[in-house]
This record gives structure tokens, sequence and C-alpha cells, in this order.
């Protein structure tokens, strides 16, 4: 299983979160987002895949951002179609994209992104774009049929770790964490990160489910 840690931005933090135990870092590169990395940090991470969060950026603003970055993947907040999909992804990058899901039906708006995509992130549904820090109602995805692997997103936090043992689907992969674990916008605690990474690791492990890398 996935796990990801959204919005970083301090290098002493970084290093804290890498050492916690996550797969996969998020760096938002999205000005409004109070988590927005205006620089480069001191301190790129080194054992997990990087990711960067952006809303209805053009592909060369990806593409240039991902270079500074040294990014491996991108992850879309906005209503990018799916040729952006595509071109971003046959330029080297994994593609995941976030849809935030109210309902059964909404889940078809994932339709024309299979194969463009090498996941979809799903989120709670908010007036801003990108993550609410809000939870939403897990068993609407009981109806998604897709092929594309997911991450699960919106609201998880600590007290989380129960909905998440009983939680079951056969194209989960991972989970997205950020707000639910802060101190302050962009300041992870990393101690607490580490002992809910660990015991999630260990709970999937139990009861494996699909597990799948860059």
């Amino acid at each position: 299983m996935i796990v990801k840690v959204c919005g970083m931005r301090d290098a002493v933090n970084i290093r804290e979160v890498e050492r916690a135990g996550a797969d996969w870092m998020g760096f938002i590169c999205y000005e409004r987002s109070p988590r927005f990395i205006d620089r480069v940090p001191e301190y790129l991470p080194q054992k997990v895949v990087r990711v960067g969060v952006f809303v209805n950026a053009a592909p060369e603003v990806c593409l240039r951002q991902a270079e500074a970055l040294a990014l491996h993947a991108v992850q879309l907040h906005g209503t990018e179609s799916p040729d952006c999909c595509d071109r971003l992804r046959k330029s080297g990058l994994k593609v995941v994209k976030a849809f935030a899901i109210h309902r059964a039906e909404e889940l078809q708006i994932t339709e024309p992104y299979a194969g463009v995509c090498d996941y979809f992130l799903f989120d709670t549904p908010c007036l801003q774009y990108g993550g609410s820090g809000r939870s939403f109602d897990w068993s609407v995805l009981e109806h998604y049929r897709g092929s594309t692997p997911f991450l699960l997103s919106g609201g998880i936090r600590p007290e989380s770790m129960e909905a998440l043992k009983a939680f079951r689907h056969p194209r989960w992969e991972g989970i997205d964490l950020n707000s639910g674990f802060e101190s302050a916008p962009g300041m992870k605690d990393a101690q607490t990160l580490a002992r809910f990474i660990a015991e999630f690791k260990k709970t999937t492990s139990i009861n494996p489910l699909n597990t799948s890398t860059l």
C-alpha cells in the first residue's frame, strides 16, 4: 500500500517525514494553497516518489516544475483534460488525476481518463480546489468499476485507522495524508505520522490488497 504525504515545504520536516515511512511526498505548486511551495527546498527527499500537485496549470508549467523539483509524478486537481494527462504521461511522468466524489453516479467522470492516468485520487467535494480536510462517504466507491487504481483521500487523520481497516476495494492502492497530521499548514507531526504509517502498513500486510509502486 502506498502512503503519500502531501503539502510538504520545510527541509527539516521533509527529512522527518521521509524517515517516518512515507512512500510518496507531495509538493503543492498551486499559488492559492496555504501549502504552496514557492521555492525549491534546501532538501528534496531521496527515498520517496516526488509528486507535484497542480491545478489547471499548462503542461509546460508542470514540466518546468517537474524539472526544478526533480518530480517523478504529477497530481492534477483541476479540470485538466484527458489530452493534458496523456501529454504529461508521455513526457515520462506518472499522472494522478484527482476527482471530488459525492455520489456514486459522479464516478462516470473518470471514464474518459482511463488509459491516460496511472492513478486516480478520490477526495471530498468542496468549493475550492484541492483537499478540504473533510472526510466523505467512502462507501460510494463500491460502485467504482474502472481498471485504474486509486488513492483514497478526504480528511484522513489518526482517528481514521479503524475506517481504513474496514475499507476494501480491488483497485485501492494507497492513501493520501495532509492536514489531518499537521501542527500548522505545511508542517507535519512526524512522530504521529510514523506511528500511523507503521500501523497502516502492518494492517494491510496482514490483510493484503493491491500493492503498487512507480
